[in-house]
């Protein structure tokens, strides 16, 4: 009874005739409704894992181009002589690096599909021609930049994330790792090849097996699977005369030496 009151009271106040059993079905669904839609969602929009993996990395990225961009002009004032130095190497090392990649597709596609070097388009011939017609630095020109790699910028301590992202590469490395992981991993595998280099200079390279050769060659950056042994030998006498000249201070051209003296080595069979 209360109910039915209730509910004729409100429907005069309304000015519409409503039934006790009519509110009552109206409650039931409002009820039934809410239920479905459940609680009020928050206004917080919660991304996926993939979404914030994303967004890490584009801020990573964005980032690194600020400290990147500040790092270049700090250079640019305070080291005009060896910010250009490292500009030059920079962009040398990743154009090389590039057309290394380049080169490297087009020789895995002609031994994949057997195709012969006339049979190459004009563009895929004359890229591999000039990567084969470089200058090999000699070992005096390389000694002569060894100051260069004690301080800044190019000093072991001292190296960018981009740089030490393309050293890994050229190492056989994943550079896909935060700048202090890189910067231990390349500076463990250097120190480790400077003291292997004392030793097999006490050994002698005569020594070695062709075997040992090739493997020596490999782990200091030069692809001797198409080298001749005599090659590797001289190569690996050039590297030794370097690295034994240098103090661990130095270790950073020791380290860039896997670029610059095996770019270009005249040594490689065409």
């Amino acid at each position: 009874m209360a109910l039915s009151r209730v509910c004729w009271a409100r429907a005069a106040l309304w000015g519409s005739a409503v039934t006790p059993g009519s509110f009552v079905t109206r409650r039931l669904q409002l009820g039934r409704s809410v239920l479905a839609w459940g609680a009020p969602r928050s206004s917080k929009l919660h991304l996926s894992p993939k979404a914030d993996v994303k967004s890490l990395i584009s801020y990573v990225v964005t980032t690194t181009k600020v400290i990147n961009g500040k790092y270049h002009r700090f250079l640019g004032r305070h080291f005009p002589r060896f910010y250009v130095l490292y500009t030059i190497f920079m962009k040398g090392l990743q154009m090389f690096w590039a057309d290394a990649k380049k080169a490297r597709r087009i020789k895995t596609n002609m031994w994949k599909h057997n195709i012969k070097f006339h049979q190459l388009s004009y563009r895929e011939m004359e890229h591999l021609r000039q990567i084969q017609r470089g200058i090999h630095p000699a070992i005096h020109d390389i000694l002569a930049l060894r100051k260069c790699f004690c301080n800044h910028p190019l000093g072991m301590n001292q190296l960018q994330a981009l740089h030490m992202k393309a050293l890994s590469r050229a190492m056989l490395l994943t550079p896909y790792l935060p700048p202090p992981l890189l910067r231990h991993r390349l500076k463990a595998r250097t120190t480790v090849i400077y003291q292997l280099d004392r030793a097999l200079a006490k050994l002698g390279v005569a020594q070695l097996t062709a075997q040992e050769v090739k493997s020596a060659c490999y782990l200091r950056g030069l692809n001797s699977t198409h080298i001749a042994e005599d090659r590797c030998r001289t190569w690996l006498g050039e590297w030794l005369q370097i690295s034994c000249t240098l103090k661990e201070a130095e270790l950073s051209l020791l380290l860039h030496n896997v670029v610059l003296l095996s770019t270009n080595y005249l040594g490689t069979r065409r």
